[in-house]
């Protein structure tokens, strides 16, 4: 997915510890219209202003529930990993590599950028249909941001049996020894769990990991608090575990992950360390560089980049 806004905010220039500790800090999604040929709005839990990461995750919209026709022409990405987690309706993905799936619930989507890439997403048919997704991003370590794209397909994902009829789809990364398939370059966790009613679950993490719990569908008591949907947990790290409780039928999302070993500067569609980085990729794609390729089954459309703004970019650090 595209962002059609491109925003920033001021930092400190004082870098924090790498490790976070406990924490239990409740931050709420922002609504952000996207606007564009979709008109679509979104629910933006990552970045926050003080919270510009989980581990390597760096990125976290919900779109939907929503009756919508999507049509989001070919546009880039660098120096990120885009983790597709449908939760109704079905989109229509193609990208420079030749890749093209419909993407679906119960399916794993997942496309590195590498040094470059640039895919279109389009809902199936020429109606407006509802759909709901998690789109997420995770940033690349260095040895890995300046390789080749790659695009991945899983349709066969780990189930973690949590007791009392709980469970845990392993997205992507590892939780209490069920590892996804999917490929990853950062010790990291993605993982949707669902709670009936009446649910009481304790759920083992890593103790060096930072986490963050996000509530889909129901609320979810996590320890000693109640978390709804529309917000985010951030935990921190430090913690051997969680206790996840429910009084409803709950699905929600887990983020987790080694903490992330390098600033970063995110705009638009690009994850880089510098401002000369992310201006040399805008400029590449204005310029229609073999750097991004050409998205099969599409001609000359695609979405312009937004101008930078006046002021260098430069990296966000969590404040937490």
């Amino acid at each position: 997915m595209t962002r059609f806004d491109a925003e920033t905010a001021p930092v400190d220039e004082d870098r924090g510890p790498v490790s976070p500790g406990p924490r239990r800090v409740l931050l709420e999604a922002r609504e952000v219209p996207l606007g564009g040929v979709r008109a679509m709005s979104v629910h933006r839990f990552l970045p926050q202003r003080d919270l510009p990461l989980v581990g390597a995750w760096c990125f976290l919209d919900r779109f939907g529930p929503q009756r919508t026709r999507m049509r989001v022409e070919p546009h880039p990405h660098i120096g990120l990993q885009t983790v597709t987690w449908p939760l109704a309706g079905e989109v229509h993905h193609r990208d420079t590599l030749g890749s093209d799936v419909v993407i679906e619930r119960g399916a794993l989507n997942i496309m590195t950028s590498g040094a470059g890439i640039a895919h279109s997403e389009y809902s199936v048919g020429d109606e407006p249909i509802t759909l709901d997704a998690l789109q997420l991003w995770v940033a690349l370590p260095e040895g890995r941001r300046h390789g080749s794209a790659d695009f991945e397909r899983h349709d066969d994902l780990p189930v973690l049996d949590l007791g009392g009829g709980a469970q845990a789809t392993v997205v992507v990364g590892e939780l209490a020894g069920a590892v996804s398939p999917a490929t990853m370059h950062t010790p990291i966790v993605g993982a949707e769990i669902r709670l009936p009613a009446g649910a009481v679950v304790d759920l083992p993490l890593e103790a060096a990991w930072e986490y963050a719990v996000v509530p889909v569908f129901g609320s979810v008591g996590v320890d000693t608090d109640a978390v709804a949907p529309g917000s985010l947990l951030y935990l921190g790290d430090g913690r051997s575990g969680i206790r996840l409780s429910a009084s409803e039928e709950t699905t929600l999302f887990l983020l987790g992950g080694e903490p992330f070993e390098d600033d970063i500067v995110m705009w638009w569609n690009f994850v880089g360390r510098d401002h000369a980085e992310i201006e040399a990729a805008r400029e590449e794609w204005e310029a229609a560089s073999d750097r991004f390729g050409h998205v099969p089954g599409h001609g000359h459309e695609r979405i312009p980049a937004p101008p930078l703004p006046h002021v260098r970019l430069t990296p966000r650090r969590r404040r937490l």
